[in-house]
């Protein structure tokens, strides 16, 4: 599954240098998640770190980008073995 950021973030930075896959990006009014990097941060840490550390819990699953963590463990093997490549 991937997440998303709802409209009550506030902007306060905390998340986008927490996500090991790039994935989280300023959006026009608030920020972002890619859903093609995110990872849940499956491969990386039990829990998503943008969940753990969000002052507000403006980060649920996105729910047109449902996955198992099957398939999130296969796009994190993708992302990295992508970036090993560059």
């Amino acid at each position: 599954m991937a997440l998303t950021i709802t409209a009550e973030c506030i902007n306060c930075d905390v998340c986008e240098p927490v996500c090991p896959n790039q994935a989280i990006s300023m959006g026009p009014d608030f920020y972002q998640i890619d859903p093609a990097r995110c990872t849940e941060c499956v491969g990386h840490f039990e829990q998503p770190q943008c969940v753990e550390l969000c002052p507000v819990q403006c980060i649920p699953v996105h729910p047109l980008h449902i996955e198992d963590r099957a398939s999130l463990e296969q796009k994190y093997r993708r992302l990295t073995s992508s970036a090993c490549s560059v």
